[in-house]
């Protein structure tokens, strides 16, 4: 029971702490002090206070898109084991429905943003669902090569435990698998190479440009399901790359909230060196970080 708070906990309240972490990462390369580590908090709470500008084109689909977002990524946070801890949810083949549930969401921003009628909108769901089929891909290919190395097609089953000796058996596949699902990570949550979440340039925007009409707490709905996706994917990544574990409950817990940190200053840090890719270069990445997690499991097929 314990374990299952502190879960809910930090699915509730880490995630826009991590985006305070980037920007201070990126703070520091630029040589400038940056925002407070809790300004996504105050921006979320001052958006939740505000009220919302709704566009006569629109119909219930706009204001249901943030909401079912939100509540599908909510969901999947419940799938993902955190540390070495099990998650609240857990069966056989919940794996699926991790997939479909972050699918799900994506398909709601994408109908909420070609709702209100917009050509920029309607071009950045283009861009998004263009690049969805090229990561999904790298999302399943990793699944399977999990299953295969733990035997078990539970996230809690693959994701606790047996990771630390398989890493000392399937180094190799593990090590492209983590090259390839750090850049679903940035791809999926529109961090630089693939997008800038801070730019104002529509032409250029893939996720931000899909919620140009979003206001008050419908905005506030997406800013926190797209830091809760950051926070889940980033969970999901650390599980793999750094499997640390103490036999302690909280030192556990511990490690992961440092782990999470770390990763966000690495985020932080690539943003921070890397410019941003021209888009028909995108593809070509996305497609590339396919072929790894490919390769993955085909070192592990005998």
């Amino acid at each position: 029971m314990v374990d299952m708070i502190i879960h809910l906990l930090l699915v509730c309240t880490m995630p826009p702490l991590l985006l305070g972490i980037i920007g201070k990462s990126k703070a520091a390369f630029a040589g400038r002090s940056g925002p407070p580590y809790l300004q996504s908090y105050y921006d979320l709470a001052r958006l939740f206070r505000k009220g919302m500008v709704l566009s006569g084109t629109t119909t219930w689909l706009f204001r249901a898109g943030p909401i079912i977002t939100l509540a599908t990524t909510l969901a999947a946070s419940l799938l993902i084991p955190l540390g070495n801890h099990p998650p609240p949810v857990s069966f056989q083949g919940d794996m699926i429905l991790f997939a479909y549930l972050l699918a799900l969401g994506r398909f709601a921003t994408i109908l909420a943003a070609l709702d209100t009628g917009s050509s920029f909108e309607g071009m950045g769901s283009a861009r998004e669902a263009t690049y969805a089929c090229l990561t999904e891909p790298t999302l399943f290919f990793s699944l399977i090569v999990l299953a295969r190395l733990t035997g078990s097609l539970s996230l809690a089953g693959m994701l606790t435990g047996p990771l630390g000796a398989v890493w000392a058996t399937s180094g190799a596949s593990l090590l492209l698998l983590v090259a390839a699902l750090f850049i679903l990570l940035l791809a999926e949550n529109c961090r630089i190479p693939f997008d800038d979440p801070t730019t104002h340039l529509e032409l250029t925007m893939i996720h931000e440009v899909m919620t140009l009409d979003h206001s008050g707490p419908l905005l506030g709905c997406v800013q926190y399901g797209a830091a809760l996706k950051l926070f889940v994917l980033g969970a999901f990544f650390i599980q793999i790359a750094l499997p640390l574990r103490s036999g302690d409950g909280m030192t556990d817990w511990g490690l992961f909230i440092a782990s999470m940190f770390l990763l966000a200053i690495v985020i932080g840090t690539v943003e921070s060196t890397m410019a941003r890719l021209r888009l028909t270069r995108v593809p070509q990445l996305l497609i590339g970080g396919s072929i790894l997690s490919a390769f993955a499991l085909l070192l592990i097929l005998r």
